[in-house]
């Protein structure tokens, strides 16, 4: 037999075999796992259900009113998880009337809180009665290490707003912003 046609048998003879074997290669097998990976990480989420018409009880009583909301959170083991709410859009401060900014002498409005309980951990509510601030966030909750809400979130959480109902406030109708935040770490 002819050397040359000896080789182009063995040639194709090895390239029939190498060219199956890649076949088989690509097909892969009946049983071929995939690693799925994930990180969890620290979050948070707020959502406000109400916005409270401050009214007064009686002749010059305070005005009060109540903000609910619901949250959920999801924290580690660092950081400062809270929320807090700052005053973003003041009463309109015109002269005497109402102003978080501002305030006519001895005026402020002044909040307390409510909070429920997360499924496990631990939140703690405000200390005493804060002054809303338009310069700062003011603190609403702080929560522990390893705080978890359920799925459904945690409701029935409340910021009790009261404002000075001062005499020399000017007949009118007035809204201010409260802006509440969370942050989980």
């Amino acid at each position: 037999m002819n050397k040359s046609i000896t080789k182009s048998i063995t040639m194709a003879a090895f390239g029939l075999l190498f060219t199956a074997s890649l076949a088989h290669a690509q097909l892969g097998s009946a049983n071929s796992p995939s690693t799925l990976n994930l990180t969890v990480a620290a979050e948070a989420a707020i959502t406000v259900n109400t916005s409270p018409t401050l009214t007064s009880a009686g002749t010059f009583d305070p005005f009060t009113g109540a903000t609910t909301f619901t949250y959920w959170i999801r924290t580690g083991g660092s950081g400062s998880p809270n929320i807090n709410v700052k005053i973003t859009s003041d009463f309109s401060c015109v002269a005497t009337g109402p102003c978080v900014g501002t305030p006519p002498s001895g005026d402020s409005l002044t909040y307390s809180c409510s909070m429920t309980s997360p499924a496990s951990g631990t939140v703690t509510n405000c200390a005493g009665t804060p002054t809303a601030l338009t310069s700062a966030a003011t603190s609403v909750a702080t929560f522990g290490t390893n705080t978890h809400t359920a799925a459904a979130g945690a409701t029935g959480n409340t910021v009790n707003w009261t404002l000075t109902n001062d005499p020399l406030y000017p007949v009118n109708s007035y809204s201010a912003t409260a802006t509440f935040t969370i942050s989980a770490s």
